[in-house]
């Protein structure tokens, strides 16, 4: 259940929250939702997918974290093994929520979320009622998912009228022998990206989108490095 509120330095002056990762929290995801405004940082740890949200339709993008339910790879008892931690989960029990007839975005926190406490974490808010250094880092990432939300929109209709996405079926092969299917998933073409004209080519340039259908192909790189993180943590489990 989740107890969203306006965040203010007067009803929160004393809210801290516990930061880190952990099975606790949530962090337990084989897949997070991912945006066009962290791609760039996604791509180089991450596969990036394509999928379909099952209420509205529409395509959104994931990054694959393992391949079991409920399997983080790159978490263990020591937290989040990784350089970039994915937006989503990075924001912590913040989220963006609309306020006033202006639709103005403010920050929101989730006041039945177990990192949330007035004991002990990282504080909110500043002694004399300023923004700590920790809340300015999630306004950061909030304002990157608000932008990040809206560039989707544009980023897959620019893709599909171009006719990039295909499904794709990966078959990976583990040691002992292990196999996993995945094929409910889409990716960008090579083939079809490489046989777009100059004026489409030059269309997605100037959008802002030919890099990031490089950037979901770059990620692609990234299935292999699951396979590790998976076959590792299979042999640990056997020893």
């Amino acid at each position: 259940m989740t107890q969203s509120v306006l965040l203010d330095n007067v009803n929160h002056h004393d809210l801290k929250v516990i930061t880190g990762y952990s099975e606790k929290f949530g962090d337990n995801v084989n897949q997070v939702l991912t945006l066009p405004t962290e791609y760039l940082d996604i791509q180089k740890e991450y596969p990036i997918f394509f999928h379909r949200d099952n209420t509205s339709g529409e395509y959104q993008s994931v990054a694959l974290l393992g391949l079991d339910r409920d399997e983080n790879l790159f978490l263990d008892e020591n937290g989040w093994n990784a350089t970039y931690i994915p937006a989503v989960r990075a924001r912590g029990p913040f989220l963006i929520g609309l306020q006033g007839a202006s639709g103005s975005p403010m920050i929101h926190v989730d006041m039945d979320n177990p990192r949330v406490n007035r004991d002990r974490g990282q504080p909110v808010f500043l002694t004399h009622g300023g923004h700590s250094p920790y809340l300015e880092r999630i306004s950061g990432i909030l304002q990157l998912i608000h932008r990040g939300v809206t560039e989707s929109k544009g980023m897959f209709a620019a893709f599909e009228s171009c006719g990039l996405i295909e499904p794709v079926r990966l078959e990976l092969k583990l040691n002992e022998g292990e196999q996993y299917t995945i094929e409910h998933f889409s990716t960008i073409s090579r083939e079809k990206l490489a046989a777009l004209d100059g004026a489409q080519l030059e269309a997605l340039n100037r959008q802002g989108y030919l890099q990031l259908a490089f950037h979901v192909l770059a990620s692609q790189g990234n299935v292999s490095r699951l396979i590790e993180l998976k076959n590792r943590r299979s042999a640990a489990a056997v020893t």
